[in-house]
């Protein structure tokens, strides 16, 4: 299984590498996330750990509140399943650090990419605009949405107008420039999805 931790993204600076190259990097702080369940096949039907991230004091509902209360920890904002640990028996309760990660060249990143509200296929799917003069009246419009008699209908997934950002997104094989488990804070080369606070899951590379 592919070790996993969960994280916050801090934003985005500049060092230079090992071999003195100044390169763009992005600072996340990776864990301390508790365990709240075990998972196993025999009383699930599969194996994984459901952990939490990031304390909160807001409003949790009942339910959670018992849920974190049963191992002894307190609310947690992002609650997630991870991968079991390979050759490590974990209990609920325990903490699973950035320690995890150590001798990880690459990681893959995964977060919610920044919204940015309704857009025209244009700007969303980057389409060709038609022609600004001569009477054009339809310079950034959709243009044809498929065929009239046959099928007689738009085709599911047709590029439309619609809801840009706020996707699922994951970037893969980012280079691990630093692993500090004592202050929580790994360091990658290049950029991840979403905006500066957002959470993120950050798993080993195949």
């Amino acid at each position: 299984m592919r070790k996993t931790i969960l994280g916050k993204k801090l934003g985005m600076s500049q060092m230079f590498d090992e071999s003195g190259t100044w390169v763009p990097v992005t600072l996340i702080e990776a864990g301390p996330c508790t365990v709240l369940q075990v998972k196993s096949v025999d009383s699930d039907g599969y194996d994984a750990l459901q952990v939490g991230f990031d304390v909160t004091h807001k409003d949790t509902g009942k339910p959670m509140e018992g849920h974190f209360a049963k191992v002894g920890a307190p609310a947690q904002r992002y609650v997630r399943e991870i991968p079991p640990i390979d050759g490590q028996e974990v209990e609920p309760g325990q903490a699973i650090d950035l320690s995890l990660f150590e001798g990880v060249k690459q990681v893959d990143v995964q977060g919610t990419s920044k919204g940015k509200g309704f857009a025209g296929t244009v700007k969303r799917w980057n389409h060709s605009i038609g022609p600004k003069s001569h009477g054009s009246k339809s310079k950034r419009s959709i243009g044809s949405t498929g065929m009239m008699q046959d099928p007689g209908r738009v085709i599911k997934g047709k590029k439309m107008p619609g809801q840009m950002g706020s996707d699922k997104v994951k970037v893969r094989n980012l280079k691990v420039i630093q692993a500090d488990a004592e202050k929580n804070l790994l360091i990658v080369r290049g950029a991840v999805p979403g905006a500066t606070g957002c959470y993120l899951t950050v798993e080993e590379s195949l």
